[in-house]
């Protein structure tokens, strides 16, 4: 198999996007539009990726500076799809093989119609080979013209006549070419046409006349190539890739009640017999446990879930770990760095933050758990705040194995909690609490637990504890 070079093309401004980003950066499923190409090109194992700018050229250096093996040429004019190719010519230099054409506003191409473009081009011992399609209605895409079976050019449609016109194999712009032929062949090109613009579909023609081998492959797929010019056609193939990994999903052992309104985006995993209501939204690269549920509009984000993992409606789960058979919810925001642990409890408007919640441990009601590290088994009552923020800095709280934080605690940072103590209802803890101790109070001080204190000891009857758990 010879070397596998890859050039994308991205230089077009995208005027009926009407935006100010780049087209080929417009995200569709969470990745920008370029990196899905890139994804299917990355298939091939090529020896080198070309992507070829323009319009906001910076802002697209700027997207791929994660891919450092790319190297980018800026197309200043952009006259046409043909003079574009032409700009890799520089970085390409000396190299042989088979370059592959793709185009950076294309994202549903799928790996294996490349891999069957490569060898039908190898195969044949072809100069060029284009991708092309059948569809029903081919309006602005350019016509595979044949003779006797055979292509002999490719027409734009605005050059087109009546009869051409109602041709229904289409071009994709998606190409496979003999290195060493191209870029000679390239610069033998003309402009005259209608957008006067050299035209890339144009090598067809100059190659067979020069009695060069042309060959194509021909899609079972339309839709792999469908491209994106408008904000609707964005719309459109977000479908299509939403579509595509929800059944990919479903086929693995998930159930998805809804899929057109479930959206899992490409690097997300999902355990099988795990269960997701309408209005799920799955992003980055989160991982979601065998046998789980997600109840209706939940968001995870870049977040890991166990396995037996439930979470109720409307909650929101960022850049965080969530442990087997833990329940979360509803209405609960898990922000960064936090890790529920197994068969913890989150509930409704509870919001953690940079927080460790250990096993067994429960937050149920309207709590603010910020820069926390609770141990197992503790109790958080309904109103509890860590206040962790003295207007300058974070500062870090500690409640021990067991404790039980009673109702409407506030808990002034930095601050320990030990093994086993508790702390009465609307108390404002300020210091340490020793282990197996009680804090009551505002602000608080420090008791004996309710169990040790002398009846005789003034106080309410019913004792300083907070019972709700």
């Amino acid at each position: 198999m010879p070397d596998i070079h890859i050039v994308v093309l991205a230089a077009g401004k995208g005027t009926r996007m009407k935006s100010a980003v780049p087209k080929v950066l417009h995200q569709v499923c969470g990745l920008p539009m370029i990196e899905h190409v890139l994804r299917s090109g990355d298939a091939l194992r090529p020896t080198s990726t070309t992507v070829v700018v323009g319009h906001g050229a910076d802002l697209v250096r700027d997207k791929l500076a994660t891919r450092p093996s790319v190297s980018l040429v800026v197309q200043e004019p952009q006259l046409g799809t043909g003079h574009a190719l032409l700009q890799a010519e520089r970085p390409l230099a000396g190299r042989r093989g088979t370059l592959v054409v793709l185009s950076g506003d294309a994202p549903l191409l799928r790996p294996g119609t490349l891999e069957r473009l490569v060898d039908t081009h190898t195969a044949k011992g072809a100069a060029a080979t284009v991708l092309t399609a059948s569809v029903a209605d081919p309006t602005g895409y350019g016509r595979i013209v044949r003779q006797d079976g055979a292509i002999v050019s490719i027409v734009e449609h605005r050059d087109a006549s009546a009869e051409i016109r109602r041709i229904g194999e289409i071009n994709s712009s998606i190409y496979a070419f003999d290195l060493e032929l191209l870029f000679g062949a390239l610069r033998s090109i003309g402009s005259e046409n209608a957008q006067r613009e050299y035209y890339l579909p144009d090598l067809v023609r100059l190659y067979r006349k020069r009695g060069l081998g042309v060959e194509t492959v021909v899609l079972d797929d339309p839709s792999e190539i469908l491209g994106v010019n408008s904000r609707s056609e964005l719309a459109v193939v977000s479908a299509h890739l939403r579509d595509r990994k929800n059944e990919e999903l479903m086929s693995a052992g998930v159930t998805i009640v809804d899929p057109a309104g479930t959206w899992i985006e490409p690097d997300v995993s999902v355990g099988p017999d795990s269960v997701l209501h309408p209005g799920v939204y799955l992003q980055g690269r989160t991982t979601i446990g065998a046998r789980c549920e997600l109840q209706s509009s939940v968001r995870i984000v870049d977040s890991v879930l166990g396995d037996d993992v439930f979470v109720n409606s409307f909650c929101v789960i960022v850049e965080s770990r969530v442990r087997s058979a833990a329940r979360i919810g509803p209405f609960a925001h898990i922000r960064p760095q936090s890790d529920v642990g197994e068969d913890a409890h989150v509930g409704n408007f509870v919001e953690l933050k940079k927080t460790v919640l250990g096993r067994g441990s429960k937050a149920n009601h309207l709590a603010y758990l910020g820069d926390a590290t609770i141990g197992e088994k503790v109790n958080i009552g309904a109103g509890t705040i860590t206040a962790n923020y003295d207007g300058t800095r974070k500062h870090p709280t500690t409640i021990g194995d067991g404790a039980f934080i009673g109702v409407d605690t506030m808990l002034i940072a930095p601050i320990t909690v030990g093994d086993g103590a508790r702390t009465g209802a609307g108390s404002v803890v300020t210091r340490d609490v020793p282990a197996g101790k009680l804090a009551v109070g505002v602000p608080a001080r420090i008791r004996e637990p309710r169990a040790k204190l002398d009846p005789s000891a003034e106080g309410p009857s019913k004792g300083p504890l907070d019972t709700n758990a």
